[in-house]
């Protein structure tokens, strides 16, 4: 009884200890089993009308459609512009596909399987589909049977590693397209419904015709604002707060930083040029005298020498008259062009090979590589060697086709050196094999483009480039001029120093490049997480180092009066410079009613817009001028009008010979014409309307 006693005496101890014991054993268990949910969140890179996007989803994404674009142009490097271009247009792809699917999720649209097969390889074939190079015939037209045969090696079981991942790549490349087409084939039935609530109806048809039915010849003269001087107005800084608060909403922004910066190129000094000099000087004996010149190009220069043929329009502009104009042995150089030393020895001229070689093949995997003789001495033989290809070679996509490769440039990279070199070698229906450690091929070349004169050049060459000592020092003269720097001082030790300061406004998160800066973005994500008057430590930008201070932030809201008080300024001058113009020319007219005397008065011509009319989007050679066109179209024939405020000056204006348009009215082709103007712009515009109103969060400065 006494230990129960003590234990109702602490009872309420007890319960706030317990309480701290099991808060405790659950705040640990959720840390610890919540760590994959912290994570998780680390990796979202958006969300997408409540839709999240992990990186992994984004990034993939933005490999599949290099790979895409890869294949379309035949590039197999991507340089840092083009880089930057596909990241963003998948970004766009992203945010359109999400916001699509979910607005057709609300409204019960979906494309069916059915359709989406009929669109890709039915009776229908959808246009991003024929308009492949990779599923065109010789003539360069879609062809059906090269459809089907790209599918079909789909499906294949690959013999290789390189195999595996060529249909890796293939199955990624198709279904990139049937995405796309897809999303592509929603879209146009969401356009098609919403259109529906859009198109033009009797009203529309015909205030249409009515503002093209009657045009008019106008005779005018104007007096520009630039003909008054701004000191002639004043402007106080109660009319510009005024104007700024009655047009506020026009001056939205997103979250937006402007940073000034110092560039320190990294460029060779002085040093760097006397090394080059004397290093080319070194080895130029001994390129002149060497046996083994192929080794001490290889060993030395910044072109290998890889036994290539230089015709007249590949060889090196500098070399092209010693290459096409010596024999074999000539050496020249060194010299020096464009930051860089040059020597280059012909080791072969008086070349007459084609450019292109169009070859086909049998490939025979190990187990039936004992079959190559017979078949080769069958092709000689006459035998028919696509009919082999179909039944004997391994690689069903090509021994579909004949067993056709098509055609090979000389110097082509990315094929087997042997395989080039032999076939440029050999005439026309001559069949060679090739052995390799996966099977054995055998060769036939098909066709040769005609024979142009060519050479095999040895060049030594290189390019002045900056040292590892010239990269320190310059890195250091950066790094000493952003230690302790302040904003303050910033400007002034940049001037004494002699560098130039660079300004960057507008800086938004989605902002790719600073100027012309390249590898620049790690800038963007450094403001972004910086404060105002922030000095950054040293970006290494691959060509250049960067020191940046931040000197705007600005959230998301309204741009600051202070902004646009430069712009507010200049709208209000215009408008004082309208109404000194306008007091003017209806004092003037007063004295001289005709539109000629004023002009006279003026020391000016006339001038005329011909055929305005209300519907008219240029007023003659002035431009636009829409409230002008509203006033030609509407006033007295032959009459002055009063002075009227435009938009470069005011004017005055004479309308004559009216002209009706003796075409009857006729709603149908009037709301036809309407609505397939329409058509054109309205998917953009709709997709454009959805994603300002969605709700999109986009996390990608915290990735890229």
């Amino acid at each position: 009884m006494a230990v129960l006693d003590k234990i109702r005496s602490k009872g309420v101890l007890l319960l706030v200890v317990v309480g701290l014991a099991l808060l405790a054993f659950i705040v640990g268990d959720f840390l610890n089993s919540g760590s994959s949910y912290f994570n998780k969140s680390k990796e979202i890179v958006a969300n997408i009308v409540g839709e999240e996007i992990n990186i992994k989803e984004y990034s993939e994404a933005i490999e599949q459609m290099t790979e895409v674009y890869k294949i379309e142009t035949g590039k197999s490097e991507l340089d840092e512009q083009m880089t930057t271009q596909l990241r963003a247009s998948v970004w766009e792809s992203l945010v359109n596909e999400k916001i699509l699917n979910a607005e057709a999720k609300k409204l019960g649209l979906a494309v069916s399987a059915d359709e989406l097969s009929e669109r890709l390889i039915g009776n229908n074939i959808h246009p991003l589909i024929t308009q492949r190079r990779a599923f065109a015939g010789e003539n360069g037209q879609f062809n059906r049977t090269m459809l089907i045969q790209f599918l079909n090696s789909l499906e294949e079981t690959p013999a290789n590693d390189e195999m595996k991942q060529q249909i890796a790549k293939a199955k990624s490349y198709w279904l990139f397209w049937e995405k796309t087409i897809k999303n592509s084939l929603l879209q146009e039935k969401y356009t098609a419904l919403i259109s529906k609530a859009v198109s033009a109806n009797s009203l529309d048809a015909k205030m249409s015709y009515q503002d093209r039915k009657v045009s008019v010849d106008v005779a005018y003269y104007v007096k520009p604002y630039f003909m008054v001087s701004d000191s002639a107005v004043k402007v106080d800084n109660s009319e510009i707060k005024e104007r700024y608060n009655n047009q506020k909403e026009q001056y939205k922004q997103g979250a937006n930083r402007a940073i000034n910066f110092v560039t320190f190129y990294i460029k060779p000094l002085k040093e760097d040029y006397t090394e080059a000099e004397a290093w080319i000087n070194k080895l130029s004996a001994e390129f002149k005298t060497t046996e083994d010149i192929v080794g001490l190009v290889n060993s030395n220069s910044d072109v290998m020498y890889d036994g290539r043929n230089y015709s007249l329009l590949t060889v090196p502009a500098t070399l092209k008259a010693f290459a096409f104009g010596g024999k074999t042995g000539d050496i020249v150089g060194p010299v020096f062009v464009n930051n860089t030393y040059t020597m280059a020895k012909i080791m072969q001229a008086g070349i007459l090979q084609s450019d292109s070689v169009k070859l086909r093949h049998i490939f025979l995997v190990e187990k039936d590589v004992a079959k190559a003789d017979s078949l080769v001495a069958a092709i000689r033989a006459g035998a028919d060697f696509a009919a082999l290809a179909q039944k004997y070679s391994a690689v069903k996509q090509t021994a579909d086709n004949g067993g056709e490769i098509g055609w090979l440039q000389d110097g082509v990279t990315g094929v087997d050196k042997e395989i080039t070199t032999t076939a440029f070698a050999k005439a026309t229906n001559e069949v060679f094999t090739i052995k390799g450690a996966q099977g054995t091929q055998i060769m036939q070349v098909m066709e040769k483009t005609p024979a142009r004169p060519k050479v095999k050049l040895a060049i030594l060459e290189r390019k002045v480039a900056p040292s590892s000592k010239t990269y320190s020092k310059i890195y250091n003269d950066a790094k000493q001029f952003a230690a302790g720097m302040t904003s303050d001082k910033f400007e002034k030790v940049a001037k004494e120093k002699g560098y130039i300061l660079r300004p960057a406004t507008d800086i938004m998160e989605t902002t790719e490049k600073i100027a012309d800066v390249p590898q620049s973005r790690k800038i963007v994500q450094w403001a972004f997480k910086s404060s105002k008057n922030d000095v950054s430590d040293v970006f290494d930008c691959g060509t250049e180092f960067v020191v940046a201070l931040t000197t705007e932030v600005n959230e998301k809201g309204y741009r600051s009066i202070e902004k646009v008080t430069d712009q507010l300024k200049a709208e209000i001058i215009k408008d004082k410079k309208a109404a000194l113009l306008i007091a003017e020319l209806t004092s003037q007219l007063a004295k001289t009613p005709t539109l000629e005397g004023l002009a006279a008065s003026m020391g000016d011509s006339l001038k005329v817009a011909p055929a305005v009319n209300f519907a008219a989007y240029q007023f003659g050679v002035a431009g636009a001028e829409p409230i002008i066109i509203g006033k030609s179209s509407v006033m007295a024939l032959n009459t002055v009008s009063a002075p009227i405020k435009g938009n470069a000056g005011v004017y005055i204006i004479r309308t004559a010979n009216k002209v009706e348009n003796p075409q009857p009215f006729d709603a149908k082709m009037e709301k036809m014409q309407l609505n397939s103007r329409m058509s054109y712009s309205l998917p953009y515009m709709i997709i454009q309307d959805l994603k300002d109103k969605a709700d999109i969060v986009d996390n990608r400065l915290n990735f890229f």
